[in-house]
């Protein structure tokens, strides 16, 4: 009940005994801004597009529905609304869990991968590396190599050749670290602020075909990605997305949550002992 009464902006108590409970109007209806389901829908089609089966586990995808501004019921107003788009089956391989299925035809899909938009040239990905980042002549030129090897599009299935052997040549596992750099870089890309948990990305590792640790991928790639450590929670971030902090185009339902937060972080200030009771 204290916890409550010290955000008067967003909850409203109510008298007589038992108190009720609710939004206030202002806080209700920042949380009712939500991705339309056009929106909702393009943006579950690309993740599942860049899946090889063209399928994702249903349970991963809602670890990341806020990620990806999907309505609460998106089971319903997203996947049934669009059955030419999506396909939920039972998971044969594990009992009462689902599978969610892209049906679209693939020749009828034109994704341009977000990279594409900032590319500085051919195969590069555009880097962002933080103020006061030492760049000795050694890591530019360990860049420059990487920037030229080929970048595959998330979207365009790859096949590794490993012949079920763990070792792989050290050009090899280059190019497939390439390859999930891209892939992170488009899901983070789909994402309302341009970031996700670590672990929340990795339910997808498998389905996407990543054959390289992701914490290795952020940690290695630091004018790509910021990797924030608060206690046993990481979270990446998109660098080319931010400035100063701050998401450089921000849209309505990031908006939204930072007005949000911003009606918690004011608490009581100004209200005196109104709404005390």
């Amino acid at each position: 009940l204290h916890f409550l009464r010290l955000f008067p902006r967003v909850f409203a108590l109510r008298a007589p005994l038992p108190l009720s409970l609710s939004l206030t109007a202002p806080a209700a209806a920042l949380l009712a801004v939500a991705a339309s389901p056009a929106a909702a829908a393009h943006a579950l089609h690309r993740l599942l597009a860049m899946s090889a089966s063209r399928s994702l586990p249903l349970r991963a995808v809602f670890r990341v529905w806020r990620e990806l501004a999907l309505p609460d019921d998106f089971e319903v107003s997203v996947v049934a609304d669009h059955p030419n788009l999506f396909h939920l089956a039972p998971n044969p391989a594990e009992p009462n869990t689902h599978i969610l299925h892209l049906v679209a035809d693939p020749a009828t899909e034109e994704f341009t991968p977000a990279v594409d938009k900032t590319r500085p040239e051919k195969h590069a990905i555009k880097l962002q590396f933080p103020p006061g980042f030492r760049l000795t002549k050694e890591y530019r030129k360990k860049v420059k190599e990487w920037q030229q090897l080929p970048y595959i599009s998330p979207y365009e299935v790859s096949i590794q050749k490993g012949g079920g052997s763990k070792r792989v040549s050290k050009m090899a596992r280059k190019k497939m670290e390439k390859r999930a750099v891209g892939i992170a870089h488009e899901f983070l890309s789909l994402t309302v602020e341009k970031m996700v948990e670590v672990e929340k990305f990795s339910q997808f590792r498998k389905w996407f075909g990543i054959e390289v640790n992701v914490r290795d991928v952020f940690l290695d790639h630091p004018g790509i990605f910021y990797l924030s450590a608060k206690g046993k929670r990481h979270t990446v971030f998109l660098r080319e997305a931010y400035d100063r902090g701050k998401l450089i185009e921000p849209n309505d339902v990031s908006e939204a949550r930072r007005k949000l937060v911003e009606l918690m972080l004011l608490r009581r200030r100004g209200l005196g002992n109104a709404n005390s009771n």
